[in-house]
């Protein structure tokens, strides 16, 4: 019968190897070595053995107890990821306003797309419509909320226009679809849901969504649209 000092160490040792390995085969594979394969000739059969406690150091891991505990140190490093907006002295009503949603964007309970219009380093008129999980998916967002450097449209984004080249580019992203062909105006369609946000300003955003134009110094003008994903129970 294990002793509580024996379940201790076995407890360090599978922290250990969840530590050092990425995978339950990099563990095993470790424990074999070239002799051992020359011998047994079967790859598979060394791995087995080494599961058994037959071949390595004969510590014994069992793979749903790696497995078991690598996952739960993912949810252990999610759970403790500060949000990027966290701990920020933040003046400008645009800041403030992504700040405010970033939490709801990165564990999907609203996606929102932002518009902006600006000038680029050449000083031509620029705008977008950035999909903000997106972005906070791909970019660090640390040094946007710190005033180290500035949100700015880019080709890649949901929809991107050069106002002096005359130059329209669109993206669909995970979370939206573009529709550009529409003889209305710009539409974007909610992958998750297939409603529709139309950010013409003089009509309804569309259904579960919301504009919020915003009073900002950052940028010409500045629109956050705001889509409620709402789940079938």
């Amino acid at each position: 019968m294990a002793t509580a000092k024996d379940q201790e160490e076995r407890q360090m040792d599978l922290e250990d190897m969840v530590t050092q390995f990425n995978t339950y085969e990099d563990f095993l594979d470790s424990q074999i070595t070239a002799k051992d394969l020359c011998y047994l000739k079967d790859e598979t059969m060394a791995r087995q053995l080494v599961e058994l406690g037959s071949l390595g150091t004969g510590k014994v891991v069992k793979r749903k107890d790696f497995d078991a505990r690598k996952a739960a140190r993912m949810v252990e490093r999610t759970q403790q990821k500060k949000l990027a907006s966290a701990g920020k002295d933040l003046q400008d009503n645009f800041l403030k306003a992504l700040a405010v949603r970033e939490e709801k964007n990165r564990n999907g309970k609203i996606s929102t797309v932002i518009f902006i219009r600006d000038r680029n380093c050449r000083g031509h008129e620029v705008s977008a419509y950035i999909d903000y999980t997106h972005r906070l998916m791909n970019e660090d967002f640390e040094d946007y909320f710190s005033g180290k450097r500035k949100l700015l449209p880019r080709r890649s984004d949901l929809s991107y226009y050069n106002w002096h080249t005359s130059t329209p580019v669109g993206n669909s992203t995970p979370n939206f679809e573009v529709i550009s062909d529409n003889p209305e105006g710009l539409l974007f369609k909610f992958k998750k849901d297939g409603k529709i946000l139309n950010v013409d300003p003089y009509v309804c955003p569309g259904e579960n969504s919301a504009r919020y134009p915003i009073k900002t110094e950052l940028y010409m003008q500045a629109v956050i649209f705001d889509h409620v994903f709402e789940r079938r129970t």
